[in-house]
C-alpha cells in the first residue's frame, strides 16, 4: 500500500512539474540505448532539488552484471549558484577490478577522463563538473578465507548540462554518454566507429551474479 501511495504521489508531482523538467524526463524515458545495458526508473532523492528523476542501470552479460550505476536528474527552476544553471546530473558508477589493476596509480585519472571523454565524444557542452574516483579492496579471513581478494572502482560525479531551446537540456544525449561510460568501465567494446579511440577496461575479475 505504501509503495502504491508513493507511486501515485510521484505521478502527481510529475504532472505538476515545470514544462522544461517534464520534457527532460520524457527524453530520458524515450532514449534508445545499447541492448547490453538495462535501465529502469528508481525512486529519486527528495531533498536535493525541488524536482528530481532517477534511473538505475546495469551492464548485463547473460545473468551476470559487469557494472552498475545510478543517474539522477535534478531541477531547480530558480537556479542554483553552485550548478550555474537550473538542471544538474548526478551519477554513481561501479565495477569490479582485478586487484593488480586497482593498484595502478593512474587509474583514478583515467576513469575521470572516461566520464569527460564520453560527454565530449557526443559533442555535449556542460559546466561545473565535480566528483571523486574511489578504489576499494576487500580481503577475506576466517570462514571467508576461501574467497579471493576483490577490488572495486567507483565513480561519483555531477555536472550541469547546457540548456537548449525552452531551457531544456539534451538529457537523452547525456544518458547515452553515461551509458557509454558504463559500457567502458564494464569492458565492452565501443558502440560505434566514432568511439574506436576509447580504451576500455582490461580483463578483470569475473562478473557478479545477479
Amino acid at each position: 500500500m505504501d509503495e502504491a501511495k508513493d507511486t501515485e504521489n510521484d505521478r502527481r508531482e510529475a504532472d505538476s512539474a515545470p514544462l522544461p523538467f517534464r520534457a527532460a524526463v520524457d527524453a530520458l524515458r524515450a532514449a534508445r540505448l545499447r541492448p547490453q545495458i538495462e535501465v529502469e526508473p528508481t525512486p529519486p532523492p527528495k531533498r536535493l532539488a525541488p524536482y528530481s528523476y532517477a534511473l538505475e542501470a546495469a551492464v548485463v552479460d547473460g545473468d551476470q552484471d559487469l557494472a552498475d550505476g545510478r543517474l539522477v536528474l535534478l531541477h531547480d527552476p530558480a537556479g542554483h549558484d553552485a550548478w550555474r544553471g537550473t538542471f544538474r546530473l548526478v551519477t554513481l558508477v561501479r565495477a569490479e577490478l582485478e586487484p593488480e589493476m586497482a593498484a595502478d596509480p593512474l587509474l583514478p585519472e583515467v576513469c575521470w577522463s572516461w566520464l569527460t571523454g564520453a560527454l565530449q565524444t557526443r559533442g555535449l557542452t556542460y559546466g561545473e563538473p565535480s566528483g571523486t574516483v574511489t578504489r576499494a579492496s576487500s580481503h577475506y579471513f576466517g570462514g571467508l578465507s576461501a574467497r579471493p581478494a576483490a577490488s572495486q572502482i567507483e565513480i561519483r560525479a555531477s555536472w550541469t548540462p547546457r540548456e537548449g531551446l525552452g531551457g531544456v537540456p539534451d538529457t537523452a544525449a547525456h544518458l547515452a554518454s553515461w551509458c557509454d561510460l558504463l559500457a567502458q568501465i564494464a569492458g565492452l567494446p565501443p558502440a560505434g566507429p566514432g568511439d574506436a579511440s576509447i580504451v576500455t577496461l582490461p580483463q578483470r575479475r569475473g562478473p557478479q551474479s545477479r
